[in-house]
């Protein structure tokens, strides 16, 4: 694996990035998010709400993925956090998904989060459950049909933890 750079995202990042955000949002087959979702509202979602928006980019600054790390809660359950996770496709098969994770955990760590909680990671996406779990996540919860799947239909999905 190369060695890869991660930055705050930029406005000029993320309109690099939307093309394959939205690819992953319209597939509708890994994440929840309306897919006629905006470009302004997804990189609030993406960019703006969340504590930090990273950009992955490889060492000639061609841009890979992205990551989002947040709360996962307010006040009593701040201290667990989420990220989201997307690759682009060229770079998808080259660990830039485990880079990413194992990134974000540091990223946790230093902003005094103690887990970290996926809250629904689709039963179907074979390959992330098993990245995440080869990371060290642990599903603890399986909510039956949470995901209306563009091909297979209802599926369920995980929540899956993992304490920092």
């Amino acid at each position: 694996m190369q060695t890869l750079q991660f930055s705050p995202m930029t406005a000029d990042e993320f309109a690099l990035f939307w093309p394959t955000f939205q690819a992953i949002v319209a597939a509708e087959e890994t994440y929840a998010i309306d897919p006629n979702i905006t470009y302004d509202d997804a990189f609030s979602l993406w960019c703006k709400t969340p504590l930090l928006s990273i950009a992955v980019k490889d060492e000639p600054g061609q841009l890979l993925g992205s990551y989002y790390l947040k709360a996962n809660a307010a006040g009593p359950g701040s201290h667990v956090c989420n990220c989201g996770y997307m690759v682009t496709p060229h770079a998808r098969g080259k660990g830039v998904a485990r880079a990413m994770c194992e990134h974000s955990q540091q990223a946790a760590r230093q902003h005094g989060f103690i887990a970290m909680q996926f809250n629904a990671v689709v039963a179907s996406n074979q390959v992330a459950v098993a990245l995440w779990q080869r990371l060290g996540f642990s599903i603890v919860g399986t909510v039956p049909n949470a995901y209306c799947h563009s091909s297979l239909g209802y599926v369920d999905t995980y929540v899956m933890h993992k304490s920092l």
